[in-house]
């Protein structure tokens, strides 16, 4: 699962020429579900989004506070699109959660946020709708979260040429490592076989 938050003024949706939700200060919270997610994930997400200290204190401090601390209001979207995979130019999106099954998943977690938080202060437009968001953002302060599991599923699966080409490597080096082995034995006596200690650039590839 994957969430970008945004600290807004304002932020509003707006579903044709109808604007179904609108909030002041607080998050704009885009959603992007995985197939892969579970309640474990879910809950991971709610706890994080809540919680993440974006807000300035009493005394002016910044990041010390969370909405929730605040008490402002969360602005909800779900976006398939954050689990896009480029194909040359073209988007994909299998690793996005089925519609049919990802209606029931956000409906889910929007009552986990509001169950979490205040039922009254948690805002959403409308699942699967063509939407116009307009958010103000402020500061700008824009945050990428991301659930251990959707961050493994983002290591892409080599393709059988990289596979290939790894198994190649990996002969050469075991080839080498054997000729050099090989080579030591044979001159482990020899007085003009370097030590390695003269010359040596290891210092150079310290961090």
């Amino acid at each position: 699962m994957k969430a970008i938050i945004q600290r807004v003024s304002q932020a509003s949706i707006t579903v044709g020429k109808e604007q179904i939700s609108s909030i002041g200060r607080g998050i704009c919270v885009l959603l992007g579900i995985s197939k892969e997610d579970t309640h474990k994930e879910l809950e991971y997400m709610v706890q994080k989004i809540l919680n993440l200290w974006i807000f300035e204190d009493e005394s002016g401090k910044h990041w010390s506070k969370s909405v929730m601390d605040k008490q402002y209001e969360v602005l909800c979207v779900s976006q398939f699109t954050l689990h896009c995979n480029l194909k040359g130019n073209k988007p994909d999106y299998h690793m996005a959660m089925p519609t049919e099954q990802e209606g029931t998943f956000y409906k889910n977690f929007l009552e986990q946020l509001r169950k979490a938080y205040k039922p009254e202060l948690v805002k959403d437009g409308k699942f699967g709708a063509y939407m116009q968001v307009r958010i103000q953002n402020d500061g700008p302060v824009t945050i990428e979260l991301e659930t251990p599991a959707a961050a493994a599923s983002d290591l892409k699966p080599l393709s059988k040429l990289e596979t290939q080409q790894q198994r190649k490597e990996k002969t050469r080096e075991k080839g080498y490592s054997e000729s050099s082995i090989e080579s030591n034995v044979s001159g482990k006596d020899d007085s003009t076989v370097s030590s390695g200690t003269e010359g040596d650039v290891s210092s150079e590839r310290e961090p």
